[in-house]
């Protein structure tokens, strides 16, 4: 147990799941993850922060067994998604004394969400503390990291900030604090992506208001422990900021050739510009790695060829998925082959009403791209190359 211990008498008591490869039936998981839950031993009280994923259950039970626990007072939900609190239920079944204390919020998802019975509840408010005797927690109401009813608990005397989602990354490591900072900042930066960045404005408004304490280590309820707390507030800062990356995505699909002619001939021009861009074949692409680079890209052209008259499935799904993440893009286009026409053009941007960027105008071009075709691609692709030295 020692070896899973943040300070004294302050351990990690939950789960690593290294099998896990899709997260919410949504996002791919390359690197597992893990249900991070924390146990506090107070002088006079002892709290359980967050649990597990339900079907990891058991090992936060044998893992609780190994630290001795004999009572537990006080589980701080800090979060109702069900791999937090999914262990809940159980929990308070083991020992039925505990109190699940929460936000009012909160309190009423896993109400719904869990059946747990009302007057189970501590309701705490923004500021609020408990005590445990010698060690105290605060609490602090964070919302929209990624849920509405988000918070984070701060311990007092040990100045760690268990921070849930927040500042979290989807990792299966056997390290307990973070070693490697390039590869868990890039996990991070794909997890904040995948649920975070359309809250830009409220995660400011979060980190303000955190920023008022003292934190000398950061643990979240995924991936490892932050005891340098200052790598993934700086990461977060950046991020949420209104700066882009001179980088250009083109994510597209290509059934025939055409298309792909047209993305290699863009990225040829990009390169001899000395301007990153990044090619996304999307029937091949991992979408968390789309996902990761809108976070901070100037530009993102979408080449799709026509199916039925409308732009090839993959790529509506791309934009519907950008637009849905709201990303700080400054500028967009499309380009891409048809045989007869249709209105792909119209579908993708009818997707992309809240990316506030500017549309550069599309080059569409029947069949596979011929020498005047090849003239209208160099203009596109001088005018994109001429807002991003602008920048």
């Amino acid at each position: 147990m020692a070896k899973r211990m943040l300070k004294e008498r302050v351990f990690e008591v939950g789960a690593i799941d290294w099998d896990r490869l899709i997260f919410d039936e949504l996002i791919p998981l390359p690197n597992g993850t893990s249900y991070n839950s924390y146990l506090i031993f107070g002088s006079e009280k002892v709290a359980l922060i967050d649990t597990v994923d339900p079907l990891k259950r058991d090992v936060l039970f044998a893992n609780l067994k190994d630290a001795e626990v004999e009572k537990i007072d006080y589980v701080i939900a800090n979060h109702a998604e069900q791999d937090h609190s999914g262990s809940i239920p159980f929990v308070l079944e083991k020992f039925p004394e505990a109190k699940v204390v929460t936000n009012e919020k909160c309190k009423s998802f896993l109400m719904d969400l869990l059946l747990i019975p009302e007057e189970k509840f501590i309701v705490i408010g923004d500021g609020e503390e408990i005590s445990l005797g010698d060690k105290h927690l605060k609490f602090f109401l964070t919302p929209w990291v990624h849920w509405p009813e988000t918070m984070s608990t701060y311990l007092i005397e040990d100045k760690i900030l268990f921070s849930c989602d927040f500042f979290g990354s989807h990792r299966a490591t056997s390290h307990l604090f973070v070693h490697d900072n390039y590869k868990v900042i890039e996990e991070a930066k794909r997890y904040y992506a995948e649920i975070m960045m359309p809250f830009r404005a409220q995660i400011r408004k979060n980190l303000e208001k955190l920023s008022k304490i003292e934190i000398q280590m950061i643990a979240p309820s995924h991936g490892p422990v932050y005891p340098e707390p200052e790598i993934i507030i700086d990461a977060y800062k950046n991020w949420i900021s209104d700066r882009v990356e001179k980088k250009i995505l083109i994510p597209y699909v290509s059934m025939h050739g055409s298309t792909e002619s047209i993305v290699n001939y863009l990225v040829d021009r990009f390169v001899e510009a000395k301007i990153e861009v990044i090619p996304l074949n999307l029937p091949k692409t991992d979408i968390g790695v789309l996902t990761m680079e809108l976070v901070d890209a100037s530009t993102v052209i979408f080449g799709a060829p026509y199916v039925l008259a409308g732009a090839h499935p993959a790529v509506v799904y791309a934009a519907y998925l950008a637009n849905a993440l709201r990303p700080k893009t400054k500028f967009i286009s499309i380009v891409g082959s048809y045989g007869w026409g249709g209105k792909g053009v119209d579908q993708i941007k009818s997707l992309l009403s809240n990316v506030k960027a500017e549309f550069v105008d599309p080059v569409l071009i029947k069949g596979h791209p011929k020498e005047n075709d090849f003239e209208m691609l160099d203009m596109l692709a001088d005018k994109i190359i001429e807002k991003n030295s602008n920048l």
